[in-house]
Order: C-alpha cells, then sequence, then structure tokens
C-alpha cells in the first residue's frame, strides 16, 4: 500500500513510519516539524539524540534500500497544499497523528490552549474536508486516546467505543441503540481528541469514509525493532513535566538519581501500552478497515492498566529511588478504577507486550547512556490546570521554586 503518515516525525509517528516500510509498504511522512519547534521553545530536547528528519530518512534507506519519502506540508494550515498532494498521491491508507499530544502543554496558558485547538481539530478537518471534496477512498486511521471516556467508573468495563442504551418512547416502549461512549475530556488535549471522534461520526456517516479511531492508553518505552538497526534511527524519549509519560518519566527519574515524582495520592488508575505494541495495533487496524458508509471502526489500543503509586513502588524496588509524594497539578478525581475492553486486537491476533516482560531495564540503560542530556530543571510537572492549582505546586522534590515556560 501506499502509505501517508501524517505527523510521522513524531514519537510514534517515527516507528510506525519504520515499521510499514519494513513491511514493504510505499510510505509518506507529512509533518511541519512542530514537535521539533516545540523542544525550541520549551528549552528542552529529546533524552535520545535526533537527527533531521531528513538524515533519519538518508540512514533508513542505507540500512534497508527501502525509501520514506518526506512532505513539509502543516495540515492545519496549508489546506490547498495537502488537498493538491492528496489529489496527486492518491494514498491507500492515511495514519492521522498530526496533532499536538501532550496534556499538560495543552493547559500552560491561554496561549497554548488556543494552538491546541486550532492544530488538531483545523489538522482533522482539513484532512476529512479534503477526502471528502477528492473522492479519495483512502482508509484513514486516526491516533486517539483512552483520555476521551475520562477516568470515573460506574464498576463497569468500558466498552470500544460504543455504548448500548434503551431509550423509553413516548409509548413506554424501550429501544436500543448505541451511541458513543459519552466524552469526558480532562484537558484541552483531550477534548480535542473528543471533537475528533464527532468530526468523524460525521464524514463517516454523511459521505462514507472509512475511519478507524483508536483509542490509544499511555504508551512506555522507546526501541522498536527497526529503531534498534542503527544509531542515528532512534526514537525520540520525552522526559520533562509536560511530554514525558508517566512510566518513562519514573524510569528516567530513577536513571538519575530523582526521586519518582507522584502527584497527588498516586491513585490515579491509567491504561498503557508499549511502543512495539503501538506500532503493531496501527499495522493490524490498517489491515481490517471498515467497509464504505460503516460506521467508525473504534478500537481501545491498551494492553493492561496500572496505579501511578503502584508503578513509583514497582520502580522503586527495581531501582533504589526514592518516591517524592507531590501536588497534583491536573484537576482530577485522586483515585479512579479503569475497567477496558480490549478484546478487538486480542482477537485480531496482538500479543501484548506487558510491563513484567522484562523492557523495563532497557529503557533504564537507555536512560542511563544519555543521562548527561537531562536538564534537571525540565523535569517537575509545572503546568496547572486551574490558576488555583497553579498556587500550590511551586517547588520541586529537590526544594526549587519551579517556574513553568510560556
Amino acid at each position: 500500500m501506499k502509505i501517508a503518515v501524517m505527523g510521522g516525525d513524531g514519537f510514534v509517528g517515527w516507528p510506525t513510519s519504520l515499521h510499514l516500510s519494513d513491511a514493504g509498504h510505499d510510505v509518506h511522512i507529512l509533518d511541519n516539524l512542530s514537535r521539533r519547534w516545540i523542544d525550541t521553545e520549551l528549552g528542552v530536547q529529546s533524552l535520545t539524540p535526533m537527527d533531521s528528519i531528513q538524515e533519519r530518512t538518508r540512514i533508513w534507506h542505507a540500512e534497508t534500500g527501502r525509501r520514506i519519502h518526506f512532505h513539509l506540508i502543516d495540515l492545519a494550515r496549508d489546506y490547498e497544499l495537502l488537498k493538491n498532494w492528496l489529489a496527486e498521491e492518491r494514498p491507500d491508507a492515511i495514519i492521522h497523528f498530526a496533532e499536538q499530544r501532550a496534556a499538560p502543554y495543552s493547559m500552560k496558558s491561554d496561549r497554548h490552549k488556543n494552538y491546541t485547538v486550532n492544530n488538531n481539530v483545523s489538522a482533522t478537518h482539513n484532512l476529512l474536508n479534503a477526502l471528502t471534496e477528492l473522492n479519495l477512498d483512502s482508509h484513514l486511521v486516526h491516533l486517539g486516546t483512552m483520555g476521551v471516556y475520562g477516568y470515573s467508573t460506574v464498576g463497569a468495563a468500558i466498552p470500544e467505543g460504543y455504548l448500548p442504551v434503551g431509550i423509553e418512547t413516548t409509548t413506554g416502549d424501550t429501544v436500543s441503540q448505541e451511541i458513543l461512549y459519552p466524552s469526558n475530556p480532562g484537558s484541552i488535549y483531550h477534548m480535542t481528541k473528543c471533537l475528533d471522534q464527532l468530526l468523524f461520526q460525521f464524514y463517516a456517516k454523511n459521505d462514507g469514509l472509512r475511519i478507524t479511531d483508536l483509542h490509544q492508553g499511555i504508551v512506555w518505552g522507546t526501541h522498536t525493532e527497526q529503531t534498534r538497526r542503527h544509531p542515528q534511527l532512534v526514537n525520540r524519549f520525552d522526559y520533562d513535566g509536560d511530554y514525558g509519560t508517566v512510566l518513562n518519566r519514573f524510569l528516567i527519574q530513577a536513571a538519575i538519581g530523582y526521586p519518582l515524582t507522584v502527584h497527588g495520592t498516586g491513585g490515579q488508575t491509567r491504561a498503557f501500552i508499549h511502543i512495539q505494541d503501538s506500532v503493531r495495533c496501527i499495522e493490524i487496524a490498517l489491515n481490517n478497515p471498515p467497509a464504505r458508509g460503516a460506521r467508525v471502526e473504534i478500537f481501545n489500543q491498551m494492553t493492561e492498566t496500572h496505579r501511578v503509586r503502584d508503578l513509583a513502588e514497582m520502580i522503586s524496588k527495581m531501582t533504589g529511588a526514592e518516591i517524592a509524594w507531590l501536588p497534583n497539578p491536573r484537576k482530577e478525581a485522586p483515585e479512579n478504577d479503569l475497567i477496558v475492553k480490549n478484546e478487538k486486537f486480542l482477537g485480531l491476533g496482538l500479543e501484548p507486550t506487558t510491563l513484567k516482560g522484562g523492557l523495563l531495564e532497557e529503557i533504564v540503560d537507555v536512560a542511563k547512556k544519555f543521562a548527561y542530556r537531562v536538564d534537571r530543571s525540565r523535569v517537575p510537572a509545572v503546568s496547572a490546570w486551574t490558576k488555583d492549582i497553579a498556587r500550590t505546586i511551586n517547588r520541586d522534590p529537590e526544594g526549587k521554586k519551579l517556574k513553568s515556560v510560556s
């Protein structure tokens, strides 16, 4: 297949591009490189040294003989450029990663909220609009988030996208139908993913677009089979308080002798998936597209759930790191359960990589190797959900006053 990977220079986009190219597909990356500019804005860099996208794709070609093509296009701003590219290339499938992906970054300031909404929603709608205008029957696979469901619980498992409900009619009868599981976003970032869901629902119903939405858990790990092939193919590894995911952050903190930062009670339960499983799930979704005219296909892309404090205790026992209990910068319930159905991917052959699979030590090794690149002042999470919360989180575990970069 000819596959367009929107946002293919990012944390999940890059290993996905390599994985699909390695499988024999003709891969084209479309990216505005905004994630690299955000590194500059925040004054922080990936723990792992990253070459330019042009150098990365050159190394991939030298190692494998396969080419990954790069196109500098901003989906949110360059609609005509995007539409012209789609008209000329007519990809068989499109993978949409081209959104600002960090909840803390989306809550830093009014400017960051505006950027996240404008970028994410416009990028998604521009893509859907162009596919419709061109009558292009590409299978669209979107990387969403488990966060669209929120983290409250009613004692039942969260289904894969759709909730069966009974509705009482005016005659007193009950009719059954399935609706999108009620959205409950916990940040501006998560809200944009909820808006994506409605855009997908409309364009699938109105224009027959074939769409798969992947509600993904928190990604941990850094290596895939393909990124291990050459040092310059390494994936990015974010450790800062805005972009670093909780498990990866714990591991880098342990590697540099920094206390493991648990916010609030640590009773937040989250869904997780290893980066290697993430790229496998995307390939499975590509190989199982919905029919034209069908409703949006939704998968819960996760393999296990854990409480944050349990993860911290696991890493502490493994590494000897201390745990620091800090105020929570997020506005969320201090404790929650999370029960999630994920039978679709398991039924299609996914063999999950779990935290007990021996890969935690691999991440610690990566963290120790590049620990000299860590800016300790960027480790704490300082982006607060409200102004009142911001006044309660002004010191890090090492006793230094914190300042948010905005």
